[in-house]
C-alpha cells in the first residue's frame, strides 16, 4: 500500500495522483524528473563553468595588480637633484627646499 506525500492518505500502488488531495505521487515525480543524460550534461557544464570562472578570476586579479602598480608609479613624484646642494626635490620645484637656490637656470 502507498501513502500520499501531501496528505498521508492510503492510495493504490499504481496511483499517479492522490484521490483525496490530488497531489502527484513520489513515484510519478521520479519518473518525470530530468533524464540521466541531461543530468550528466548539466554536471559537465558546471565543471566547465567552474574552470572558466577560475581562469577569469586569475586574469581579473592580474589586471587589478597591474593597474594598481601603474597607479602607484604615476603617483610617485619624480625627483631631481639640486644643482647647488644635491638634495632631491620634486621635478616642478623652482627653488630647492633645503638650500633655497634656484633649481633651473633662467633660459635666456
Amino acid at each position: 500500500m502507498a501513502y500520499c506525500s501531501g496528505c498521508g492518505e492510503k492510495m493504490p500502488q499504481d496511483a499517479v495522483f492522490c484521490p483525496k488531495c490530488g497531489a502527484k505521487t513520489i513515484e510519478d515525480l521520479e519518473t518525470t524528473t530530468i533524464s540521466k543524460e541531461l543530468k550528466e550534461s548539466i554536471n559537465k557544464m558546471s565543471l566547465e563553468l567552474e574552470k572558466a570562472f577560475a581562469v577569469a578570476s586569475r586574469e581579473i586579479n592580474a589586471a587589478f595588480q597591474t593597474a594598481s602598480e601603474n597607479i602607484k608609479k604615476s603617483l610617485q613624484k619624480e625627483l631631481v637633484a639640486c644643482p647647488s646642494c644635491g638634495e632631491k626635490n620634486p621635478i616642478a620645484a623652482v627653488f630647492c627646499y633645503k638650500c633655497g637656490k634656484k633649481m633651473k637656470p633662467d633660459a635666456q
